[in-house]
């Protein structure tokens, strides 16, 4: 079991970013490109003091998933044709299609939860397999 003080240790081979940081940071990507530049949502974001602890993170992403859920949905209709999207940051918009968006944010969770295995490695745990699907 996760110890709550390991939750949100720094880990310097991170930038000594802990691993609740790098869980916010995937709510955050979902949030940016999925609610904010997809669809105008409001611009805020998740801060790691709103993640106490393992329990928030859960219902963070119960929120996420009602994010995702929403933008497959509307998306399903079709997912090759490139929309505008306005990105915060950004001087001009971006011709991205739907899948291109969605294919951004699951890859990037994906990418961040191997650096979280490592990172809970680091702290002394080995983790269990994470692998889905099995042949």
């Amino acid at each position: 079991m996760l110890l709550l003080a390991d939750f949100t240790a720094p880990v310097a081979a991170f930038n000594n970013s802990s691993m609740r940081d790098l869980v916010v940071h995937v709510a955050n990507t979902y949030r940016h490109w999925l609610g904010i530049a997809a669809h105008g949502q409001p611009h805020s974001y998740y801060a790691p003091a709103q993640v106490p602890d393992v329990a928030a993170v859960q219902q963070l992403f119960q929120e996420i998933d009602e994010l995702v859920v929403a933008y497959t949905t509307l998306a399903e209709r079709d997912w090759q044709t490139p929309q505008t999207v306005a990105v915060p940051g950004r001087a001009a918009p971006l011709a991205l299609t739907p899948l291109a968006l969605f294919t951004h944010v699951i890859t990037h969770e994906f990418h961040h939860k191997g650096q979280l295995l490592r990172m809970s490695r680091q702290l002394g745990y080995t983790p269990t397999d994470t692998d889905v699907i099995r042949f």
